[in-house]
């Protein structure tokens, strides 16, 4: 609830508030199962809303969305504002709500693109070890050089495609890319298409601007993602979520410490951010949580337990709202002692008791004072929400979803002329040369053949010919041969006639031939 532009959390024995100047310093609000994590959340994401600042929340329970609707006085709820002495100024109501769904099912879609997400992102989504990390990061960095749009997965497997079918001309420049380590990466891709997550990947890719947006009375717009299927691929909806970040932090100037937020943004399950999480990335989460204070922005972790959050990380967050831990184990008690440490110490409280001992709605907190110094922890008890408690019906999902602004701009997705047409008119005008180089081939020894087959008719024609002329000569010389031969062998009567004929004939031959030689 909002009260003088300070947030009004709950009540030990006066009101506890989280200022709005020290909103931005971050925040924690961790406990176990059951202890009204999520009705805090509420709390908060209302008071914010009521402020005019924009809340993203990931809703993985799917309860969330109730924000949208008014509370129900019952009984129950009577009880509530007659403990915090709620008077008129308390009025049940919703708020102002968008819904988003990266599968674009129970929300509005919400996209991205390749180029966008990232290689160090996207290695996580795909779950690369830190070789493949680097191949990938090699593919993006040639496409950058070629000027290759990467929308979609199709884009990148033909960018992959493309890198492994012409390796031996980016070794020079890139180094060496094994055809394995490619095909591994091309096999992911393919695994994360298969679990719904090539619908992320395209156009229209969301604009950040887009979640910094007011509703009606100029209450913040509160976006909630419908992550109850998406967290059962825990690498995506991290993944996704620090995305976010880095695109808000990315794209927000500069702003300082303002009077309020312009954004509030609350990681549900952080756990996830962090399991399995490579140093490059742990490093640029880091960075991130440290940095987007100064754009305005502050984020709130929702976990069990606050040994979730590595150090570097929980020694960003002011503002921490501890409930109940369970110390079952000695690893329990271990963390529980871990969680008491992190607050300020109350000499009137014992930090670790208190938490052991925490009802549904009660929670330790401590929060920045106008010096943006940690407060002493204290035991409170959480307000009511003014929405409601429960989830919102499929119709009125529906409803919400085709009734808001941006369901317009971003319900149809559609197909840009990116890498993938690109290189698949390479690869055709490619394969139209080796045709073309092919057919030319072709005709080129078809032409050789014939000609070979005319010089053997030319020449065959030509031996015809001799050989006519031959027999023709032949038969003339001999004629005349003989008739020398017989006018020479006359005086020796018929016997030298004949020989006479017979001899010039053969001379007559033998003088053709000889010259048909030559």
């Amino acid at each position: 609830m909002l009260i003088d532009q300070k947030v009004w959390v709950g009540n030990s024995d006066h009101p506890v508030y989280l200022l709005a100047n020290k909103a931005n310093r971050h925040g924690l609000i961790a406990g176990a199962t059951g202890t009204g994590k999520t009705v805090t959340l509420k709390v908060l994401a209302e008071s914010f809303s009521d402020m005019g600042v924009p809340v993203f929340i990931a809703d993985v329970k799917g309860d969330v969305a109730g924000l949208s609707e008014a509370g129900v006085l019952n009984e129950d709820m009577k009880e509530r504002m007659e403990r915090f002495h709620l008077d008129e100024n308390f009025s049940l109501s919703g708020y102002p709500v968008t819904l988003w769904d990266l599968f674009g099912q129970s929300g509005i879609p919400l996209r991205t693109t390749i180029s966008e997400m990232g290689p160090l992102l996207l290695a996580r989504v795909l779950e690369l070890n830190e070789l493949q990390s680097d191949v990938l990061s090699v593919a993006f960095k040639i496409a950058d050089d070629q000027n290759l749009l990467l929308v979609d997965t199709k884009d990148l497997k033909a960018l992959l495609t493309y890198i492994n079918d012409n390796s031996k001309a980016f070794e020079a420049d890139y180094g060496k890319i094994s055809s394995a380590t490619i095909g591994v990466i091309i096999r992911a891709i393919v695994a994360l298409e298969t679990q719904g997550g090539d619908q992320f990947f395209g156009e229209t890719a969301l604009s950040i601007s887009d979640f910094l947006t007011l509703g009606e009375g100029g209450k913040g717009m509160i976006h909630i993602l419908d992550s109850e299927s998406l967290i059962n691929n825990g690498k995506l909806y991290s993944t996704f979520l620090l995305w976010l970040l880095s695109e808000l932090f990315e794209t927000l100037p500069e702003v300082g410490d303002l009077e309020k937020p312009k954004m509030i943004f609350f990681f549900d399950e952080a756990h996830l951010l962090f399991k399995g999480t490579s140093k490059a990335l742990l490093e640029k989460i880091e960075q991130v949580v440290k940095l987007i204070r100064s754009k305005g922005v502050g984020i709130y972790f929702c976990t069990q337990n606050p040994r979730d959050i590595p150090d570097g990380v929980l020694a960003q967050l002011g503002n921490k709202i501890q409930h109940g831990l369970r110390a079952y184990t000695p690893a329990d008690q271990k963390a529980v002692k871990a969680a008491a440490e992190s607050f300020r110490e109350n000499p009137d409280l014992n930090s670790y008791e208190t938490i052991l001992n925490l009802g549904t709605g009660e929670a330790l907190v401590s929060f920045l004072d106008e010096k943006g110094i940690p407060e002493m922890a204290e035991k409170i008890s959480i307000l009511p929400p003014r929405s409601s408690f429960t989830a919102i019906t499929q119709d009125k999902r529906t409803l919400l979803i085709h009734a808001s602004l941006l369901y317009s701009k971003y319900a149809k997705s559609f197909d840009p002329d990116s890498a993938y047409e690109f290189l698949s008119r390479i690869g055709l005008e490619a394969q139209a040369k080796k045709e073309q180089e092919k057919a030319d081939q072709v005709a080129q020894k078809e032409a050789v053949k014939k000609e070979k087959e005319a010089q053997k008719e030319r020449e065959k024609e030509a031996r015809a010919k001799k050989r006519a002329v031959q027999s023709v000569g032949s038969t003339l010389l001999g004629t005349l041969g003989r008739e020398a031969g017989k006018a020479a062998g006359g005086k020796f009567g018929k016997f030298g006639q004949r020989l006479g004929g017979n001899l010039g004939a053969q001379l007559g031959r033998s003088i053709l031939g000889t010259l048909f030689k030559k």
